[in-house]
């Protein structure tokens, strides 16, 4: 059985490193750099509504998807697009932010970004030292940026704003494959998005705190993944 893994923004598919060890023990691992990441060649613009069509063949005939962050939105769509061949879904902490507009703090961060992506710092280690604080991750900067770190950061600094998804929320409610939405208990923002989605898709919910929004590597992702998989 295969199972499909979309990565977030900043890292590649390493970013999967923590758990793929353990699926590969019982499934065929499909994790793909999305274009504009390392090792291919770095994209003026990047898109999820693209990326997902983009991705989609990687299903096969029928696949478990899980998808990460910005990874989490393009999983989504490709999910509401292809039920037929995806046997469960998984995402963590998609910043599908429309889903919950009207919310303070959804509202108060989607603004912050904004102002981030727009007219932030250029320089990619500024960049990513304030894009990283404001969406809570715990992922720590070396002193100096690998060139696929660099590549990573450019990347997300060339990504359609994920708040602009356009979520079709009754398709996916209406197909039969079981959904997991995972949270990290750091931030109201992505808190409130898995609150929708977990209301209107009828989806299990886990709550990990302590890896902050690197939910790969909260303590207990791997095992709540796999038990929800088996």
């Amino acid at each position: 059985m295969r199972i499909v893994l979309i990565h977030g923004s900043v890292g590649n598919a390493g970013a999967w490193a923590p758990v793929r060890p353990a699926l590969e023990e019982r499934f065929e691992v499909v994790a793909p750099n999305r274009s504009g990441y390392p090792p291919g060649p770095l994209l003026e613009r990047i898109d999820f509504e693209r990326q997902a069509e983009e991705l989609a063949p990687l299903l096969g005939e029928s696949a478990h998807l899980v998808g990460h962050s910005y990874g989490g939105v393009i999983s989504l769509l490709i999910a509401a697009a292809h039920p037929d061949h995806i046997r469960s879904l998984t995402v963590s902490e998609p910043p599908a932010f429309a889903l919950a507009r009207g919310n303070p703090v959804v509202d108060d961060l989607v603004e912050r970004l904004a102002e981030h992506f727009e007219r932030g710092p250029r320089e990619p280690r500024a960049f990513a030292e304030g894009f990283l604080a404001l969406v809570g991750s715990e992922t720590k900067l070396p002193e100096q940026l690998p060139p696929e770190l660099e590549q990573g950061i450019r990347a997300s600094m060339v990504e359609r704003p994920p708040w602009e998804a356009e979520i079709p929320l009754d398709d996916l409610a209406a197909t039969p494959f079981p959904k997991l939405v995972i949270s990290g208990a750091h931030h109201q923002a992505f808190d409130a998005v898995c609150d929708v989605l977990e209301t209107s898709l009828g989806a299990k919910r886990a709550v990990l705190p302590g890896g902050g929004h690197s939910l790969v590597r909260a303590p207990g992702y791997r095992e709540r993944l796999l038990e929800f998989l088996g």
